[in-house]
């Protein structure tokens, strides 16, 4: 055999290393094939993932966030960043965050070899599952049907008749309604267009802090209530705003929850009154810059968000860094139909986590306190309120289970169970009569009720016709009862408009007693029930107690270009704050609109209102399922 010569190196010593170099090679691919069919039975690890997945794979990873490592900064972050309430506004004043860089590959190395790994490890697999089936869903786009959701619609959505009732006094009180909102609208759009909210006075826009750069609340806030009333012209401008002019690439520090039943829940409801797809795809875009607030050790969201980098934190006046019970307990019902819509279950684990460490965690006498650990899901404090801090989430336990066309135990369960709490240790009678919810302070009563606890009479009225047999007539007594203290703190005042708390010590019931409780914000609470109470029972006297309210509304609240709450309730001399809130829009004056409409406009058998008054459909799922079912699509 003839080689050719390598300079330096001799035949017989070049024959020794081909023979060397080829079982060297052989035994190498052996090994390398041996390795790599090892691999795959390896344990599940970030860094296989990071090595594997592609870059198309891995990109969902934070779901909103930025990075990888930009999810796992929201997990380790040190320390809360506080804010403080600014006098004067109706919103909480966030204070702006500096966001860390994002976590070097060292240093997620030394984090998977310390105790948070699992942790990790738990975060990556739920985010991977999420955009597998994102993936999924977008092969799909019509997996949610919008015609066989309107196919399991039990009535038109706007009644037979626009929900026109056969009474003309009834009628021209609806009438005049829809006036008011046809006022305060064209203010805004002459003077806020694009703004969160008006300033009536001044005729200038409020834009605030609590939706963390988003804007225009009070178009998103309105779309539905424009929508139900037919004022289609100033509806289209809305719908235009939004198809042209919602960014939701902000990066501003945002309240979840207002950002949740404000802005997630009115383009939920304009999707499902309209079928209009742009408002599904913004609202998806929107629920997926929320999830991170979830990235906490218990899945308990902190109660403020940025939307662009996806940084969480807790209110600064949240006691011990806490999350706050109304907050994280009221995402349930959009949260549902965010799934429903994208096909994406991530929304409704968040929720159902929630659920779960609640259903964990010990509680003081029945009851659910008003401030719990993110981190250890532990109690704050012993404070319990069906007013503020505390009140949706109970709203929120009924009407999940009303949603979920009453198949949602758990959330019946926990319900009825609150609620026997709640008779247990909180109602109470005054010596007057009057039947109130006290706050309960680690076991020492406080004898006062605030405007926003006044929702519960609508609450225990819709929820009573499911209780136990023997208590459903108790339940809608209760109900009464509630409503008619609230209506006496109207009654009770100068302007006949509730206060923003009234007392029921010191001699004194159904009034406020504290100079810093008598301003009136808008607020629908009160009005609220009247409509609930009036669909349950058509006692007209509901109905007289509206009206008694419009007019209130109408020569305490209307100034020259649009609405303003008032600062003292209990004088003539009328003192207006300067805010037309965007919820007036929303909740209240819907809520008179539907309290002198018929029970079809938006009937109580297909639709739950969320907390700020934006109809959800109930989800019958055996018909949405039904790959054939029964041709019952409705007509408008």
């Amino acid at each position: 055999m003839v080689f050719r010569k390598l300079p330096g190196v001799s035949a017989s010593g070049m024959g020794l290393r081909l023979s060397q170099k080829f079982v060297f090679l052989l035994f190498l691919s052996g090994l390398v094939t041996l390795c790599f069919g090892a691999l795959f039975f390896l344990p599940d690890s970030v860094r296989l993932k990071r090595i594997f997945l592609s870059k198309t794979e891995t990109q969902p990873v934070t779901v909103g966030s930025g990075s990888e490592n930009d999810a796992r900064e929201h997990m380790k972050r040190p320390k809360e960043q506080g804010m403080t309430p600014a006098k004067g506004e109706s919103s909480t004043k966030l204070k702006s965050l500096i966001r860390k860089p994002s976590v070097s590959h060292e240093a997620t190395e030394e984090r998977l070899a310390s105790g948070k790994a699992q942790e990790d490890l738990t975060l990556l697999r739920l985010i991977t599952e999420s955009a597998s089936v994102k993936a999924s869903s977008s092969d799909h786009p019509d997996t949610f049907s919008y015609n066989k959701f309107k196919g399991c619609l039990l009535k038109p959505p706007l009644g037979r008749d626009g929900g026109q009732t056969s009474d003309p006094t009834t009628n021209e009180r609806r009438e005049k309604v829809k006036e008011m909102m046809k006022f305060a609208w064209d203010n805004y759009k002459r003077y806020a267009w694009g703004k969160n909210e008006l300033r009536p006075l001044t005729k200038n826009g409020h834009i605030g802090n609590m939706f963390g750069g988003l804007r225009g609340a009070s178009i998103i806030d309105s779309l539905d209530t424009l929508y139900i009333m037919g004022l289609m012209e100033e509806y289209n401008d809305a719908k235009e705003w939004v198809q042209t002019s919602l960014d939701l690439n902000s990066n501003g520090e945002a309240s979840l929850f207002e950002v949740n039943i404000r802005y997630v829940g009115g383009l939920l409801s304009a999707y499902y009154l309209t079928g209009e797809e742009f408002y599904k795809k913004k609202v998806v875009e929107l629920g997926e810059k929320l999830l991170p607030a979830f990235n906490t050790p218990t899945g308990i969201p902190r109660g403020v968000i940025n939307l662009g980098s996806g940084t969480s934190w807790s209110w600064g006046w949240a006691s011990a860094g806490s999350s706050i019970l109304a907050e994280f307990g009221t995402l349930h019902l959009e949260f549902v139909h965010l799934s429903e819509l994208s096909r994406n279950p991530i929304y409704t684990e968040k929720v159902m986590n929630i659920r779960k460490v609640l259903n964990k965690i010990e509680k003081p006498h029945g009851l659910y306190p008003n401030f719990l650990s993110p981190v250890s899901g532990n109690w704050v404090q012993h404070h319990v309120s069906i007013g503020g801090l505390g009140d949706s989430f109970y709203e929120y336990l009924i009407k999940s289970y009303l949603m979920s066309d009453k198949s949602d135990d758990d959330a019946k369960k926990m319900y009825y169970g609150a609620l026997e709490a709640i008779e247990a240790n909180l109602v109470q009678k005054s010596p007057g009569g009057l039947t109130y919810m006290a706050e309960w302070r680690g076991g020492i009563l406080d004898h006062k009720m605030g405007h926003l606890a006044c929702f519960s009479g609508g609450m225990i009225g819709i929820g009573a016709d499911d209780g136990e047999p023997e208590k459903r007539q108790h339940y809608l007594d209760l109900a009464a009862e509630i409503t008619h203290t609230c209506h006496e703190s109207y009654t009770r005042s100068a302007t006949k408009l509730g206060p923003e708390a009234f007392r029921f010590d010191s001699g004194g019931e159904a009034t406020a007693t504290r100079l810093n409780d008598r301003y009136y914000i808008l607020r629908p609470e009160v009005i609220e029930s009247y409509m609930y109470m009036w669909r349950l029972t058509h006692d007209p006297k509901y109905r007289e107690w509206g009206w008694e309210a419009v007019q209130a509304l109408e020569q305490h609240c209307r100034v020259e270009s649009g609405f303003s709450g008032i600062r003292d309730v209990y004088t003539l001399t009328a003192s207006h704050d300067n805010m037309q809130q965007s919820f007036f829009l929303s909740e209240t004056l819907k809520y008179l609109y539907l309290l002198f409409s018929d029970d079809d406009l938006l009937s109580l058998e297909d639709w739950v209102f969320n907390t700020e008054a934006h109809p959800l459909p109930i989800i019958r799922r055996s018909c949405l399922e039904d790959p054939a079912p029964q041709d019952k699509t409705v007509s408008e």
